[in-house]
């Protein structure tokens, strides 16, 4: 088995170039430029339709390209057939042959390589190790649980050592709980592994929570990439911001532009932010405000942005509470605070205080 455990990066690097895969006058993936690092976790992030598991199975062999170009290392895969890519693919449903035991499963893909059971004994054990199955070796798929079956399938992916992992929403059919386990499992397996992980999602949070690189896509094409902080606090477009977390979207017209900021008019409120805005002064400015860059107060906030309020609903998850709220102006406003630092009292009805910092917001294109 690979071992990046000692820093180095033994996975391969993949590039697309202009990729584009038409169904008729559909096209499910339009002339996509992307270059994936060796070593490296990225996923493909984006609702149903989007076009990322077409890329993904573009890249795995099983979709074939109306045009453009897979690279790994540099040189051109395209037209290889799927059984000739080395990739190790890790599927929703776990695929596991129900009538073999969990060793057996394992060993497979060594099987169609023409390696013996026998031969094939320490790569096994390695594999049912790393995914701490080592236990279970004869077990069946039945007589284990969706996790337990989850690891199979990702052992069975790794034990020929392939080029790539191709990861299709390979948590999706888990409970929370046991999905959140799991991310932190991958995430580690990837960094003692160095291998590198090409992971499709539309789950936002599984996106965020263990990802190098998150590409979203819409319709086909990229919208943005980039690393996951920078997704989320520096979302270039509505979509973005609204696809990847919750945002407030304040539609203003800018009266001021200052030497570090701007000041925009909403709904008769004069509101700042931080930054140099890509229009002109009293052109219409798209601004993006998460929910938790919101506090809320039972009297006037002292922040440079601050407006009135009325609790016209909220919610109650056990770390926090989220609210919404309706304003003279703005309409209604979500915010999220920790429940065990919330200043007002969580009444429907209430009136309190919203307030906010320059720097808690950014400007976003509407497309």
């Amino acid at each position: 088995m690979p071992d990046g455990s000692n820093g180095t990066r033994s996975g391969h690097a993949l590039s697309l170039r202009s990729l584009s895969k038409h169904y008729g006058s559909l096209a499910a993936v339009d002339n996509v430029d992307l270059d994936i690092p060796h070593g490296s976790f990225l996923t493909l992030l984006g609702p149903s339709g989007s076009g990322k598991t077409t890329i993904l199975m573009s890249i795995a062999g099983f979709v074939e390209p109306s045009g453009g170009q897979i690279l790994l290392d540099d040189t051109d895969i395209t037209r290889r057939p799927p059984d000739k890519r080395n990739f190790g693919m890790v599927f929703q449903g776990y695929a596991l042959f129900p009538h073999m035991t969990v060793a057996e499963n394992i060993w497979f893909p060594l099987k169609v390589r023409g390696i013996s059971k026998s031969a094939a004994g320490d790569k096994i054990r390695a594999a049912l190790e790393l995914v701490q199955l080592g236990h279970l070796a004869d077990r069946y798929p039945s007589q284990l649980s969706g996790g337990q079956q989850q690891r199979v399938a990702l052992a069975r992916a790794l034990v020929f050592e392939p080029d790539l992992l191709l990861l299709d929403e390979p948590l999706s059919a888990l409970d929370k709980k046991l999905r959140a386990d799991l991310q932190w499992e991958l995430k580690s397996l990837h960094q003692r592994l160095g291998t590198t992980f090409i992971y499709v999602t539309h789950d936002q949070e599984e996106a965020l929570s263990m990802s190098d690189e998150i590409v979203i896509l819409r319709d086909g094409k990229i919208e943005q990439q980039g690393g996951p902080g920078l997704l989320y606090e520096k979302p270039a477009t509505r979509f973005v911001a609204d696809f990847l977390g919750k945002s407030n979207f304040l539609t203003g017209k800018i009266t001021e532009i200052t030497a570090d900021g701007f000041a925009y008019d909403v709904g008769g409120h004069s509101l700042v932010q931080d930054g140099k805005p890509a229009a002109s002064l009293h052109d219409t400015v798209l601004v993006a405000l998460r929910p938790e860059k919101i506090s809320l107060s039972p009297d006037r906030s002292q922040m440079p942005n601050a407006l009135q309020g009325r609790i016209s609903a909220f919610n109650y998850f056990g770390a926090a509470y989220h609210f919404q709220i309706q304003t003279e102006g703005l309409g209604e406003v979500i915010a999220t605070v920790p429940a065990w630092t919330c200043a007002i009292d969580p009444t429907v009805g209430g009136e309190i205080w919203l307030g906010w910092e320059p720097n808690a917001s950014v400007t976003v294109r509407e497309s």
